[in-house]
Formats: C-alpha cells, structure tokens, sequence
C-alpha cells in the first residue's frame, strides 16, 4: 500500500472510531463519513495494518473467502448466535443456531427452528470476520456485504457462543491478502411500467389461479408488475388498503392473544423469518419494538408510506398477510399468521387481519 493511501486508511479509521464511541452505530458512523459501511471495515482489515496499529485499533478485520453456504454451515459448531438482516426502516433480530443450511444455484436456506433464512446470493459481494475491542471485551462477528458495501447480513457471537469454533471456522476460510473493491451506489429502486400496459384481466385470473404463494414471485415477473404495483391494480379484488398504524395495532393485539405469526424482512440479498408468539412490544420515538428473549424487531414505523392486507389463494385456502412499504415503494416487511405447508390458515389470525380494513375507531387505538 502506497503512504498516501495508507495514511488516508489510518485517517478514516480514526474518525470511524470516535463516531463508533460517540455512540454511533457502525452504519450511521460511515454514512457521516461518505464511505459505505464494508469500506470503513475494510480499512482494518489486519493484513494492512502495521502490528502497533492493529493492536491500538477499535477493530480488527479478517475478509473471508467467497464460500458463504461453507461458512453458514460451519456456523452450526459454533451454537448460539444472534443472526441480524436488515433493509433502511427494519432490524429484524433472532437468536439461535444456523442448521439444514443448503443451497441449489445461487438460492440458500437455513431451515433451523430459530434461525429461517432466504439467501439470494448472487447479491453477496464479501465476508469479514470482525473483531470490536469494547469496554466489555472483544465482541465477534461474521458481516456480509454486498457490491456497494451495505449490509446484507450478519452474525454475531452471543455469551453461549463457542468461539473457538468460530476461530477455527474463520482460519478455515480467511483469505487474508484480500482487499475487497465496492461500487459506489445503494438500493436500486425498480421503476414500474405504466398500468396502462399491464394487462390487469390477465393478473387477476393468474392470481385467482394461484395455488402456491410462493408463485407469486413468478406471477410478478411474468405481468411485469412490481409488488406495490400489483396490489393498486387487485385493489378490492385480491388486496385491500390499511390504515398506516395498521402495524402496531396487529403487533399489540396478536400479542395480547398469544397468536403465533410470521415476520418477514430483509432485502434483495436475504429474508430472514421469525415463527411463533410475540410478547413484549413498545414504541420508542419513531421505533416500534419487539423485545423479545429470542426475537427483537425494531421498526421505523413513521417511514411506512403503504400498508396493504393481501389474499392469496392456496391449495390449503386463502393465505392473508399485512405488507408494508416506504415512500420509494419498496417491501419493509411482511406480516403472516403462522402456518406449515399444507394446512391452513389460522382462523384468529384471519379474524385479527380482516380487522385491519373494517370501520378503524379501533385500530386508531393504538395512537391514543
């Protein structure tokens, strides 16, 4: 590495440290600084730093190789952990154990009772093990990123977490003389072809059709229309408009019933799905909360532009989900009752749904 570039490496470093300890979180602290957040990380990894700035450093970096179903696999030995993926308005947060990880093509899955994950890796760019010196010692992860450097997923090591396992797994796969490029740019947001062109008789009978909802990827693709899209076009046929405290109103009535659904969020690289009953939910500012032991999800509830309660037909019955999106249109999250291939859908939870669209004195509730 030339002097100017290595003094601008140890530059940004410094600055990214005393973001990070003026209470910044590592996304926000690279935003301030112009960079992504893969960039920031990049500049530590421990290949190009001298030892003396290794060992003063807030973080220590290793890039790993490109084997990422390997490193999700290996991470079964490791036990315990906290997987973490997120877009721009959610956290979706669940603790457990990475197991029946497997891939065909460029699609993944982790199917483990805590840890559900959709990996869609022809959005991964790299991985890094981190190392973050704290007041409370080193805390370890394994970050992933994408061609722009944001963070499609990560995982970090808990207090159950057996870390010599996740050092082994790390050595087994470190590519130390790595030094990862990223484009500049972020989320692309697709623009949708005009209603006029969509042949909408058409949409609605393949939606009516469906027996799957897993078909309804291959439905948007083959009309051509973006989700929000669609759901304009089927409104009072197969999709229905909600208030947009709809959330926090499901949230907090599915929790006082005990009611099991399913979160889904994520972004184009990974879903990530928590399964079961929530309990703890509270507002903080803008943040609606899940707080639970093993399942948090924090919310930006003030960027929710739309809110949609959809059906879709199945070979089990109609599958009903709230799906809310921000101001560019793009998915924050999706809302199921909880529900296994092949039966199904929960009565209460369709009960507690349909109350999103009726005369909304109640849902309004929630804001007083």
């Amino acid at each position: 590495m030339s002097a100017p570039q290595h003094t601008a490496q140890s530059h940004l470093r410094q600055q990214f440290a005393a973001l990070r300890q003026q209470g910044l979180r590592a996304r926000d602290a690279a935003r301030k600084l112009g960079v992504s957040e893969g960039e920031a990380l990049v500049a530590h990894t421990v290949s190009h730093m001298c030892p003396a700035e290794d060992a003063g450093s807030l973080y220590s970096v290793t890039v790993l190789d490109g084997d990422w179903i390997a490193q999700l696999q290996g991470l079964e030995a490791v036990g315990p952990v906290m997987a973490l993926t997120r877009n721009e308005s959610v956290v979706h947060e669940k603790i457990g154990v990475y197991c029946n990880v497997s891939a065909q093509g460029a699609v993944g899955l982790a199917l483990g009772a805590e840890i559900d994950l959709r990996l869609f890796l022809m959005h991964w760019h790299v991985g890094m093990h981190v190392v973050e010196r704290t007041a409370k010692g080193e805390q370890h992860s394994l970050q992933f990123f994408d061609v722009h450097g944001q963070a499609v997923h990560k995982v970090h090591a808990r207090a159950q977490s057996d870390l010599q396992a996740l050092e082994q797994l790390v050595q087994r796969h470190a590519r130390p003389e790595a030094r990862p490029l990223f484009t500049p740019g972020g989320v692309q947001v697709p623009v949708d072809r005009p209603d006029a062109e969509v042949d909408v008789a058409s949409l609605g009978q393949a939606w009516s059709a469906m027996k799957d909802t897993h078909e309804f990827f291959g439905l948007l693709k083959t009309h051509q229309v973006g989700r929000m899209q669609s759901f304009r076009l089927m409104e009072g046929r197969h999709t229905r408009r909600t208030p947009l405290l709809a959330v926090e109103w499901l949230l907090q009535r599915a929790a006082n019933a005990g009611l099991p659904i399913m979160v889904f969020a994520g972004n184009a690289a990974c879903l990530q799905i928590h399964t079961g009953a929530v309990h703890r939910i509270e507002t903080v500012g803008p943040w609606l909360n899940v707080l639970d032991d093993n399942f948090n999800l924090h919310l930006r509830a003030d960027q929710v532009a739309e809110s949609w309660l959809v059906s879709k037909p199945t070979a089990d019955g109609v599958v009903t989900s709230l799906e809310i999106f921000d101001a560019q249109g793009q998915l924050i999250a999706m809302f199921f009752g909880e529900r296994k291939p092949g039966k199904p859908e929960l009565p209460a939870w369709r009960a507690l749904a349909q109350g999103l669209v009726q005369p909304q004195a109640h849902v309004l509730e929630v804001a007083a």
